[in-house]
């Protein structure tokens, strides 16, 4: 057996141990080989590669990044690029090549394998909206990060008696604000799958400082916006890929945190540091699980497939089911979160758009 493997997208811990999972596999209990191409598809079109062994993955567990580097180029935006595809894993004797990545990197899988290539998909997201697995690796890192920093603004939070305000990742979902906002005990939450009202987030946070001298955390993932008519946002830009540039959300909502409730407001954005760095435990033992479970799909010819995470077994999915939108958070979680949320100002209590400002 002779695979290709790559890593796409943005990057995110436990990369390198699907990689050093996969090769071993391949190398020990098929006695095959791995071709590691280097940053992604750009790799495939231009045929940049290195062999991969065990001896090569020693020592990359722990490690954050990817040794392949990565990118968001694809094959279908490049003149002629499914032909180059197919030249490559014709001229390399690769039986399949395995992806490594997010919404994106499991698009052109999808194609690819409509297209006739052999390709197997491994879902990479700290943002944790792949469908079809109910938990991608890097999440709970990510989750992990964020958590730490909550518990420590909350000291700062209570000393000054400020509001401080936390953004971070999630540009469609906002599974990494919920769950770090759950377990860091944040006092609102504002999430991309409910637009708020900050008038009610004031309201509410208002309310708590009115009732005593506690510290009042905001969680807000970069992908949150306001409801239609009650905030105005500044024209968005976008990259050379077409997505829209995240980021600053957090500024916005403190400031105008700070002009309603006359309380001084702060903004702390973690950005990178959330995707960066060492992988947890967790997240090793399931990248290493995914990794595993690539080589055997290739092994046995399940092309077309992604490895996923269901009721604690790693499955194999059809790619298509992973494409069909993002996974969105859970209402039980969701519902879960709010009971530990401010709750709504007295003069809102009756309001029905419930907890519109958050969870």
């Amino acid at each position: 057996m002779r695979i290709g493997i790559l890593t796409g997208g943005g990057d995110c811990p436990g990369l390198n141990a699907v990689i050093r999972a996969t090769v071993r596999a391949v190398e020990v209990e098929y006695g095959g080989t791995v071709i590691g191409f280097h940053d992604a598809w750009r790799g495939v079109l231009e045929g940049r590669f290195e062999s991969l062994d065990v001896d090569r993955c020693r020592g990359i567990l722990p490690r954050g990044g990817t040794i392949l580097g990565t990118s968001r180029d694809q094959p279908y935006a490049a003149d002629g690029g499914l032909e180059r595809v197919r030249e490559v894993v014709a001229d390399l004797g690769l039986d399949a090549i395995v992806a490594i990545g997010g919404e994106g990197t499991m698009g052109v899988t999808r194609d690819l394998h409509r297209d006739g290539v052999h390709v197997v998909g491994v879902p990479k997201t700290i943002d944790n909206d792949i469908p079809a697995t109910e938990m991608t690796f890097g999440f709970q890192t990510a989750v992990q990060i964020c958590t730490d920093a909550i518990d420590r603004l909350h000291t700062t939070a209570e000393s000054h008696d400020r509001v401080l305000v936390l953004e971070v990742m999630g540009r469609h979902v906002g599974h990494i604000a919920v769950w770090s906002g759950l377990a860091g005990g944040a006092t609102v939450v504002l999430v991309p799958e409910q637009p708020f009202d900050l008038a009610d987030v004031s309201a509410r946070i208002t309310a708590r400082h009115d009732a005593g001298r506690w510290a009042t955390v905001v969680v807000v993932a970069e992908g949150a916006r306001p409801a239609a008519g009650t905030l105005d946002l500044l024209p968005e830009e976008r990259d050379r890929y077409g997505h829209v540039r995240l980021g600053g959300i957090g500024n916005l909502v403190a400031a105008e945190i700070q002009r309603r409730t006359g309380i001084e407001t702060r903004t702390t954005i973690l950005g990178y540091v959330q995707r960066g760095g060492s992988p947890n435990a967790y997240d090793r033992v399931l990248a290493s699980r995914f990794g595993v479970a690539a080589a055997d799909a290739v092994a046995e010819g399940a092309f077309g497939t992604m490895v996923a995470l269901q009721s604690n077994a790693i499955v194999r999915v059809p790619i298509e089911q992973a494409t069909k939108g993002l996974k969105v958070v859970d209402d039980q979680i969701m519902r879960d979160a709010a009971l530990f949320q401010a709750r709504p100002a007295p003069a809102a209590a009756n309001d029905q758009r419930g907890l519109s400002g958050g969870l």
